[in-house]
Formats: C-alpha cells, sequence, structure tokens
C-alpha cells in the first residue's frame, strides 16, 4: 500500500478520499487554488500545496504543478477524483513517468473511452448495443429530435437537443464552441435523442488478476441540463424487470474486459420502458454518485480503488445489494431562474444526525443519512467551480422508506445564505410520479419545474415568519437595551400606533404591524405569543403551537420551522441613492466571466434577444434584452470578469415601451 496520497481535486471528492486514506493509515496531500485556500478540505490534508490562481485552466488542470506538488509534500500515489484531469489519459501518463502511483484505470484504457465517438464503435465491435451514430449532413425531419453531443468530457457541457431542422447548424456551432472551451476538444456528433429515456449505469470493478465485477445499477433519469439531480440503487425499472439486471451486468462487464480495463469505472446506458438499452457512454472514475452503492452493498469502492492499484485481488464475486438508497445533489442554484447559480457566505450549513462520507453499508432498523459535502458552516461559495454544495444520501430496506426519510431531513435542514435547489428536491422526493418510479429525463419537463421548484413554504407561513423575525428583532433589541431592558418592545403607558418592520421573501413584500403590552401581543390574524427570544419565537395560530428558530445575518433573517424555511430580507425606511441604477439596466445575476458579446451600442434590440453571455460554476448564461429598444450602453466585453450586481449594459425602450 502506498504511504501518502495526493488528489489533485478539490471540494467534497477530496474529503471524501482523505477519509478512506485515514482508515487505510495514509497521509494526505491536498491542492488548492487561491480561492479555495479556506476550503474544508485543505485544512483535513496532512499537507497542502498551493496552485496560484483561480480558474481550473490555471489550477487544477496543470500537469506539471500538480506533479510538482506531489514531489514538493513528498506523496507516492495520486488519485483524480472526478471531473478535472480525472479522465485525462496524457495526466495519467505524466504520474506514472514521474515514478507515482496512479489509483485508476491504465492510461490506454482511459484513452480508449475518451472519445465518445471512438467508444461507441469500440463498443459495436464487441457487441455492446448502441444507439446510431447520425451525420448532421443528413438528419432528416424524421430523424428528429437529435442530440448533438461533444466527443469529449461530460458534465452536459457541449449537448445540445434540436426539435427543428433549421435550428441544426446553430446548435452544432454552440455545442462546439463549449465543448472546446470545456475540454480543449470542440468534436460532436448527433445521435437519436430518447426524450424519456432512462438513464441507468452499471458499477465497474477490475482487478489486474482478471476478475471483472459488475457490483450494482444505478439510476441517475432526473437531470437537468443533462447534469443528474436524484440518483439511486437499484433502479426502478430494472426492479420492475428483473430479467433486465443480467443482460445489463453482462453488457458492462464486456465493455471492460474489450479495453483491458482496471480499477472503478460506470458504464452508462440509456434505456427505455420495454427494457432495451443502448451504450452512452464510459466514465473511467469514480462516479459523483458512488454512495448509493456503497450504501447498499458495504462497500468502499475508494478502498477497492487503493487495493487494485496496489496489485491485490478482488474476491471472485462482489457483495450481494440490500435495500435501497437514494442520493440527491444540493446544489446552489435557483431553479425557477433557469437554473442560475448562486454564490456568497453559506452562513450555516446543518443537517441532522448524519454520518459524514459514510460509513457505507445497508443497515437494519431505521433509514439512516449519509452527507458528503465539500462545505461547512461559514464557507464562501465562489464562482469558479461547480455550484454543488453536497450529496445527501439515505438507506432504508425500502424505496419509499429511503424517500421518505430523505424528504424530511432535507426538509428540515438549516441551509442560511445562499439559495439552493432544497425545495425542488423535497418535492421531487415526495411527487406521487416518483413514488411510483417514473423517472425518465423529462421529468422536471413533465412535471412542470415552476410547481416543483415552488417554496415549501407557502406565502401565509412567509408572514408568519415575517412576524417571527420582527418580534425575534425586537427581543434582541431589549435584551441589548441600556435601560428598562424588563419592558417590552416600544411599549407606552397609553395605547400607541402599532411597530412596524418589512421583510421581503423573494417577490413578496410583508409588512408586520404588531404591538406588545401589559397584555400581551396585538396583532391581526389573532395569533397569540408564547415565547420570544433573539433566537427563537414560539407563536400560537389557531389554537396550534409553532416553533420558529431565527438567525440574523448582514442583510439577511433566516426562518426555520415545520412549516417550511424562509430567507427574509429586511426592507431598509429610505433607499440608499447610491444603491439605484438607470431604468433598462441588465445586472450580472451572479460573479462570472463574459464569453460572448452579441450586440453594439446603438443596435436596435428586441424582446427576449441574446446580447450577451456570461460563464459561471461551469454554466454558460444567457443575458437577454428585457423589451424592444435600443442599446443605449455597454459596460463590458468579451473576456471581462464582473461581480454580481455590475451593470452588464442598458437597453433604452421603444417610444411608448416601458423596460
Amino acid at each position: 500500500m502506498f504511504t501518502s496520497v495526493l488528489v489533485a481535486n478539490r471540494g467534497e471528492i477530496a474529503r471524501r478520499v482523505f477519509r478512506t486514506a485515514r482508515e487505510l493509515g495514509v497521509s494526505t496531500v491536498a491542492v488548492h487554488s487561491t480561492a479555495d485556500a479556506s476550503m474544508p478540505y485543505v485544512g483535513e490534508a496532512d499537507a497542502a500545496v498551493h496552485l496560484p490562481g483561480n480558474a481550473p485552466s490555471e489550477t487544477y488542470l496543470r500537469t506539471e504543478l500538480l506533479i510538482e506538488a506531489a514531489r514538493r509534500a513528498g506523496a507516492d500515489a495520486v488519485h483524480p477524483g472526478y471531473g478535472f484531469l480525472s479522465e485525462n489519459a496524457t495526466f495519467a501518463r505524466a504520474v506514472e513517468d514521474a515514478g507515482l502511483a496512479w489509483i485508476g484505470p491504465p492510461p490506454r484504457a482511459i484513452e480508449s473511452m475518451g472519445s465518445k465517438i471512438e467508444a461507441k464503435k469500440l463498443m459495436d465491435a464487441a457487441g455492446v448495443p448502441v444507439l446510431p451514430r447520425l451525420s448532421a449532413d443528413d438528419v432528416t425531419e424524421a430523424e428528429l429530435p437529435v442530440l448533438v453531443k461533444a466527443s469529449a468530457g461530460g458534465g452536459g457541457r457541449g449537448m445540445r437537443v434540436v426539435r427543428h431542422l433549421e435550428d441544426l447548424r446553430s446548435e452544432i456551432a454552440a455545442a462546439e464552441a463549449e465543448a472546446l472551451s470545456a475540454f480543449g476538444d470542440g468534436t460532436v456528433f448527433c445521435e437519436p435523442y430518447l426524450a424519456t429515456g432512462r438513464h441507468i449505469e452499471v458499477q465497474i470493478l477490475a482487478d489486474h488478476h482478471g476478475t471483472v465485477w459488475a457490483v450494482g445499477e444505478r439510476e441517475c433519469s432526473i437531470q437537468r441540463r443533462h447534469q443528474k439531480v436524484v440518483e439511486e440503487a437499484p433502479s426502478p425499472l430494472v426492479e420492475r424487470l428483473p430479467s433486465m439486471r443480467a443482460k445489463l451486468f453482462e453488457a458492462a462487464r464486456t465493455a471492460a474486459e474489450a479495453i483491458g480495463y482496471v480499477g472503478a469505472g460506470t458504464v452508462e446506458f440509456l434505456a427505455d420502458d420495454s427494457g432495451r438499452f443502448y451504450f452512452l457512454e464510459m466514465n473511467t472514475r469514480l462516479q459523483v454518485e458512488h454512495p448509493v452503492t456503497e450504501s447498499t452493498t458495504g462497500l468502499d469502492l475508494v478502498a477497492l480503488q487503493f487495493s487494485i492499484a496496489a496489485g491485490e485481488a478482488l474476491p471472485p464475486e462482489p457483495p450481494a445489494a440490500v435495500g435501497h438508497s437514494i442520493e440527491v445533489r444540493l446544489y446552489a442554484e435557483d431553479p425557477a431562474r433557469n437554473w442560475q447559480p448562486q454564490t456568497g457566505t453559506l452562513h450555516r450549513f446543518r443537517l441532522g444526525d448524519a454520518a459524514e462520507f459514510g460509513p457505507g453499508g445497508p443497515r437494519s432498523g431505521l433509514p439512516w443519512l449519509r452527507v458528503d459535502s465539500g462545505v461547512v458552516s461559514g464557507t464562501e461559495v465562489s464562482p469558479y467551480y461547480d455550484a454543488m454544495l453536497a450529496k445527501v444520501i439515505v438507506w432504508g430496506a425500502t424505496r419509499a422508506e429511503a424517500a421518505a426519510r430523505l424528504a424530511a431531513e432535507l426538509a428540515k435542514a438549516q441551509i442560511h445564505g445562499v439559495r439552493t435547489n432544497r425545495d425542488l428536491l423535497v418535492r421531487t422526493l415526495r411527487h406521487s410520479a416518483f413514488l411510483a418510479g417514473d423517472t425518465d429525463t423529462a421529468f422536471f419537463d413533465r412535471h412542470g419545474l415552476e410547481e416543483l421548484s415552488r417554496p415549501l413554504a407557502e406565502p401565509a407561513v412567509e408572514e408568519l415568519c415575517a412576524l417571527a423575525a420582527a418580534l425575534a428583532d425586537a427581543a434582541a433589541r431589549r435584551s441589548t437595551a441600556k435601560v428598562q431592558k424588563g419592558l417590552p418592545s416600544g411599549w407606552r403607558n397609553l395605547a400607541s400606533q402599532a411597530q412596524r418592520k418589512s421583510f421581503r421573501a423573494g417577490e413578496s413584500t410583508y409588512e408586520v404591524a404588531y404591538q406588545l403590552t401589559r397584555d400581551g401581543l396585538f396583532v391581526e390574524g389573532g395569533v397569540q405569543l408564547v415565547e420570544a427570544t433573539p433566537e427563537r419565537v414560539v407563536l400560537e395560530v389557531g389554537g396550534v403551537r409553532r416553533g420558529f428558530d431565527v438567525a440574523v445575518y448582514p442583510g439577511l433573517v433566516c426562518v426555520d420551522s415545520g412549516l417550511g424555511s424562509v430567507a427574509l430580507k429586511p426592507v431598509e425606511r429610505f433607499a440608499d441613492p447610491s444603491t439605484q441604477v438607470a431604468a433598462g439596466s441588465l445586472l450580472a445575476p451572479m460573479p462570472g466571466t463574459v464569453i460572448r458579446v452579441a450586440v453594439k451600442v446603438g443596435d436596435k434590440v428586441e424582446q427576449g434577444q441574446p446580447l450577451l453571455w456570461l460563464e459561471a460554476m461551469k454554466m454558460e448564461h444567457t443575458i437577454s434584452a428585457p423589451a424592444d429598444g435600443i442599446l443605449a450602453e455597454l459596460a463590458v466585453g468579451t473576456g471581462q470578469q464582473v461581480e454580481v450586481g455590475a451593470v452588464l449594459a442598458v437597453v433604452q425602450a421603444a417610444e411608448g415601451e416601458d423596460v
């Protein structure tokens, strides 16, 4: 076994590998960009090496810097994690050429699967079912819709669904540009698009002695922007069609054997409801969703990666799976606004009684919770990397049990400071179609993203939370008062006007008017005050007592209760003139880089017309004209870094129109 491992990655996967390394008695080395210097994984490592810069191209994608870091820190092995250079054969060879152990598959296997075009040719020759590749020049109306897909890389980048023939060329050009930016390879191809397919994958483990395991399948059909959001093991479809499992496992083993695969990997298939399936790609690394396989089998896949890399043999057969496991990806994003990534300070990140990064393995009794996260309370969520905050995983004896526990834990989690997709995840896990196992790739489209992403807290709950926030604020002011702190806030000998505070929740504003007198709380709606402290308010509403936990941060009040979590922004009574912007100003919705500008000052623009594009958190975002008009100002250029709220452009509305 190795003595010291460098993880050529960051965040959650670095922490995950470190956990296993510590259990095996292997010391750990972290690498970090400038922006990541204070991230939890850096402090948890035995040694850390700074990679100057922030962008991945300056840091985590620099082979020579990573190998030099391993040498300086005395590491004798490199684990690539997932993403970045984990599926880069050149990096794997460089690690081996440097005399370091590579905890991954052979470079030649990575190479053979690195091009999706060549990989499909290999799989077709080996007898693994594949979808036909289409020539862009020969696509007909009858073959629509088609999927334009990057040959290199993954994560949904360089992918476009084309439903109209006239859009094919422009979408191919857009996919090529995105693929070139993301992977350094602009090659794309076309294939038939199965709009309601099931995304099913098989976990593979293979050693140097000829043993190949098909450990179990996972279903990852619920996706956004071709990136997985909910993953589970086993697959509901395969459970319904048990004869399908043996065929899947045979195809996955055939794929691994065809390229001489060694280590952990995943063979991905697209399936229909009848059980027919087709090879998509092979990920020559550990998958983000590997915990659901660990949870149902009791295996530590990272430990097995270590042992295989050290030349140890696998047992003849893998363990049988037990129970059901579901994982959700908690993203810092706003699903209702086209999955817009969010940045800022994660003031509080608190889930229930969870095991961090394990332990894996089925347990009897109540379902159990696991959290794999790259963040902790106080972490600054930057715009430079993926928007995933954590993976939240539950194991249960049944699928229904696991879904119920996971939804409940997410609903009561305290996540303050950054908007997330938490409410979407809870509504998905509780949806009747999900519970019935009807989980294809069109789930969000079919069941309505607007409804699924709606806040768990209804407007009436937001109003109650605003009252709780106002009463907690009053209690805080009394607790710090210099004189007569025992008197209620705003107390008068004679009846006076109500105390007033305003809060904004999303697009709604709530004005709270209340009086605290010797006879108690007076407020519309018959709400009774039971208790009020700066951190907790207990109210009785309609004869039902409810507690509200209140946390106050600069410009933000977070209220958590059994009715849902609400983020409130106090409304200042007098607006600061310096914060006002001209009508028609387009503001940056997040920090990022301007990657394209399609207009110039003086151009006529139409409502909805794309004006420029921002790249942030591995996603491309279109900034469009809010109305017909003239582009009066353009404040940015291609390649420019912008902060959230920065003015990008100003559209002067056409006469008689409002912006």
